[in-house]
């Protein structure tokens, strides 16, 4: 079983605890502090454990040249990508209302620090833990300086990769060993064929020890189920009030009856996973006691006859008798009395039976 932490106060993840779903609001929120705070409120009415921002100290982000380039995408909110950007960053400030204003909702509030000095003002901030984008998975500076924070780590993996993965886990733990790995794909929006579900068994396999999540970019809200199927135990979607809105990760996101409808699905098949023991469940005892066979006399069978195979068959009883897996046992037992062609054969009627023990 892949270890459990705890990833924020009171919420552990890992074992058999519930899939942590974190709604990423991103940059979704036109860089309007109300609209940030909608997506939150939305994100708790829906179900979610957690929302999520990305912070940039944009300086210590981009170089000058990649700020100074021009962006003339209609998803574009200034003429450079600097301009663009700066519409988009909250100000240190602005975050600290928005993580009182979800302490106020009742929900988990974090973000990706998108740099170094980003994650300074995270931890600062005292978020409960860090969020690594993939652009910062091979960024092994990067990781040492956020692991010595100390706080629990989501590291996604889109673009990476299984080697890199095996180098992130040499130099995550033995810094901090609360951390665990989402398995992506970077692309907006993600085709079914590039998802690569399959990667959540291979990271359980090769690293025992954390547990293992899934960051979506797909439509809709099957294959993130599916990944909870698999023993994802973070969940991560992009989320948007409005799919039609300016920007580049609005159609890749789940609107709020879409958000509902994953966490309610996520929870209905945390229920489903159930016991790996096979058994006869309560609920199935009306059934059993309705259609299921017993062992029947295919013949009239004489008091003080030796059993064979050929006299015996199996029906629907009444009353019920012995299961039919019991009808080898009774080849070479003797009967008590004399049992009638289609009758139910009993304990009763069977000397000496002596049940088989089930291992």
């Amino acid at each position: 079983m892949p270890r459990e932490l705890e990833l924020c106060p009171g919420r552990r993840i890992g074992g058999d605890h519930p899939c942590f779903i974190i709604a990423e609001i991103g940059q979704n929120h036109q860089g309007d502090l109300d609209i940030a705070k909608r997506m939150i409120r939305m994100a708790k009415e829906c179900g979610a454990d957690c929302a999520k921002f990305q912070k940039s100290e944009l300086e210590y982000k981009f170089n000058k040249k990649a700020l100074e380039r021009p962006y003339a995408s209609k998803h574009s909110w200034g003429k450079t990508y600097g301009e663009h950007k700066r519409h988009l960053e909250f100000s240190h400030d602005q975050y600290r209302e928005l993580k009182k204003y979800a302490e106020e909702v009742g929900i988990f509030f974090t973000a990706s620090g998108m740099d170094e000095m980003a994650v300074e003002f995270l931890h600062e901030l005292d978020v409960p833990f860090f969020k690594v984008g993939s652009g910062d998975t091979n960024n092994f500076p990067y990781l040492e300086k956020t692991a010595k924070k100390g706080r629990p780590m989501v590291i996604s993996s889109r673009m990476q990769l299984m080697n890199t993965m095996h180098q992130v886990h040499q130099i995550v733990k033995p810094i901090n060993p609360n951390f665990c790995f989402l398995q992506c794909t970077s692309a907006y929006t993600l085709q079914p064929e590039d998802v690569n579900l399959r990667v959540i068994s291979a990271y359980q396999s090769a690293f025992p020890d954390i547990p293992i999540g899934y960051s979506g970019h797909e439509t809709g809200i099957a294959i993130s189920v599916a990944a909870v199927a698999l023993g994802a135990k973070v969940v991560e979607r992009h989320v948007t009030l409005d799919k039609t809105w300016k920007g580049s990760d609005h159609q890749a996101s789940l609107e709020p009856n879409e958000l509902a409808e994953l966490v309610k699905a996520i929870r209905t098949v945390e229920k489903a996973m159930g016991s790996p023991i096979k058994q006869l469940l309560p609920c199935e005892m009306a059934c059993n006691e309705k259609l299921g066979k017993s062992v029947v006399a295919k013949v009239t069978i004489p008091e003080g006859t030796i059993l064979t195979l050929d006299m015996l068959t199996v029906k629907v009883g009444e009353p019920k008798g012995f299961a039919p897996e019991a009808i080898f046992d009774l080849v070479g037992q003797k009967v008590k009395r004399t049992i009638e062609e289609d009758e139910t054969i009993t304990e009763q009627a069977v000397e000496n039976h002596v049940k088989k023990v089930k291992c």
